[in-house]
């Protein structure tokens, strides 16, 4: 019966924390999954620093509020690149526009047509959702611009996001 339980708790553990062939039991009661950074949120001066301008920084661009690490893409990105205007602050109209005039790089999405919010979904999803980590959120994704919370900001609807990532 005690092997028949502790069977279960293996296979339960497996199941919970992805087994691996290979991995013991005792691996799997002492060696936790490891952890993905936790999700922030930016202000607009906070990304600014993310500009590519400094080699030794990372590279942040938001579209639609979430912010990804695009360092990878440092060749798109960094000082000097064909895209920097779009690093270091929300890009989202930008995106859509498939604009890098300074007047489009801002998170407003007012006004744009259906084509160009189509564009911006379709960009979203196959471009920086599929090839850049999320690192976070901006500030007015999350809070009003009195500082208080977005009521209909829900973290666990959010792409990629996990609320024990927080933790």
């Amino acid at each position: 019966m005690a092997g028949g339980f502790a069977a279960a708790l293996v296979v339960l553990a497996s199941a919970l924390l992805g087994f691996r062939e290979g991995r013991t039991e005792q691996e799997l009661r002492f060696k936790p999954a490891p952890r993905q950074r936790p999700v922030r949120l930016f202000t607009d001066s906070e990304l600014a620093r993310y500009g590519g301008q400094q080699e030794d920084q990372p590279i942040y661009i938001a579209v639609k509020g979430v912010v990804f690490d695009v360092t990878s893409g440092k060749e798109f990105y960094a000082k000097g690149a064909p895209y920097n205007a779009l690093a270091g602050k929300d890009s989202t109209r930008g995106i859509a526009k498939m604009s890098l005039d300074p007047v489009d790089l801002t998170h407003d999405t007012v006004g744009l047509t259906e084509e160009e919010l189509q564009a911006l979904e379709e960009t979203f999803h196959n471009v920086y959702k599929a090839k850049y980590p999320i690192v976070g959120y901006t500030a007015q994704r999350i809070l009003n611009e009195d500082g208080s919370p977005n009521p209909n900001f829900k973290p666990e609807d959010q792409p990629h996001f996990t609320i024990k990532d927080e933790f």
